[in-house]
């Protein structure tokens, strides 16, 4: 006969005991599942889940909070843009906070001034945050506020003290190496670059990965042109290299500055790619659809924020033990129709002979 474990119209709200029950586990054990904490092997935690989902148990939060002295919730400082990368990372934190078991509490802040970063910041501990996160690529000068919660600092160094501070990044740099070295393996006996605005930590993290790619190959290093991440700023740049009849590769630091470039170069008469192959920035999928497909390396935004949020949490729940490893970002070079090798190594078309 099928065990019944779902609960009737008029049964009472599920315990935790009646998910150790049914999960054939210890009360403690259940606690440990439900509030992530390590040392559970998949299988029961895998049992103790299921448990939970049959008998529709769900976690009381106000009562964990009362009785651990947090509130369960997290808060994000980010720039206040529609920028596809900035978006999609805050769409990655959000996931990761609520897959833990917080709530998500953001701030905007609108151009990198300290002052602005530092009334986000007191908003949320006034909010009564167990946690922040910084996801600002913009911070110039000292951030004048003490924090006395765990602070995560995503793809930007420190810019404040606080009770424990992490840094993670976003790959940057290796996926700047990683879209150069792919142009220099086609051949190009260099590669030019057009990198954001010069303020963004995300602009001196391609910057350094370019030329370190560059200078691990021994090739020329071209002065950098500097945008500001729009297809306007890109066209511009796209005017101006297109000039330079030597330009045969081009590393752009966004994709929608790698589209405006392109719609320069082809204007110009430089064909991209028989004549000038161009490498984005971020994996933006619209540019999978665009003449040609874009070339482009995808910013793990994913990765990156659970990586960042899991040990955040281990450092708001277990502030007195060494954070776990971190892992590293990967690397993924996405292959279009925007690159190929320079004109002087494509294969010209040979007449049949007679």
């Amino acid at each position: 006969m099928a065990r019944v474990v779902g609960r009737s119209a008029g049964a009472s709200v599920p315990r935790s005991e009646d998910v150790a029950r049914v999960a054939g586990v210890s009360r403690k054990t259940v606690s440990r599942v439900l509030n992530n904490e390590p040392y559970v092997s998949d299988e029961v935690r895998r049992r103790v889940l299921e448990a939970a989902e049959e008998l529709g148990y769900r976690l009381n939060h106000a009562a964990r909070a009362l009785a651990s002295g947090r509130n369960r919730s997290i808060g994000v400082v980010a720039l206040g843009t529609a920028g596809y990368g900035t978006a999609s990372l805050l769409v990655g934190i959000e996931k990761a906070v609520r897959d833990a078991g917080y709530a998500l509490r953001v701030v905007n802040t609108t151009d990198g001034d300290p002052d602005d970063i530092a009334g986000a910041v007191m908003s949320l501990l006034e909010q009564g945050v167990d946690g922040v996160v910084v996801s600002e690529p913009i911070v110039e000068g000292e951030v004048s506020v003490q924090v006395e919660v765990p602070v995560l600092f995503l793809g930007a160094p420190p810019a404040f003290a606080s009770a424990r501070t992490l840094t993670v990044g976003v790959g940057a740099f290796a996926l700047a190496r990683a879209a150069t070295d792919h142009l220099l393996d086609l051949g190009h006996p260099t590669v030019h670059h057009l990198a954001g605005p010069r303020r963004w930590y995300a602009s001196k993290d391609r910057v350094e990965g370019w030329r370190a790619a560059l200078a691990a190959r021994g090739a020329h290093e071209p002065p950098v042109v500097e945008g500001d991440w729009s297809p306007a700023s890109g066209y511009a740049a796209g005017r101006e290299l297109a000039a330079d009849s030597s330009v045969t590769a081009v590393f752009v630091a966004g994709d929608e500055m790698a589209i405006g470039l392109i719609h320069a170069l082809r204007e110009a008469g430089r064909r991209v790619p028989e004549d000038i192959s161009v490498v984005g920035f971020d994996g933006n999928p619209v540019f999978a659809y665009v003449t040609p497909p874009l070339t482009t390396v995808r910013q793990p935004f994913d990765a990156a924020a659970r990586e960042g949020i899991r040990l955040l949490v281990h450092a708001i729940e277990q502030p007195d033990t060494d954070l776990p490893a971190a892992s590293e970002a990967p690397v993924e070079l996405v292959v279009r129709g925007s690159t190929a090798p320079p004109p002087s190594h494509q294969s010209q078309a040979v007449p049949p002979t007679t």
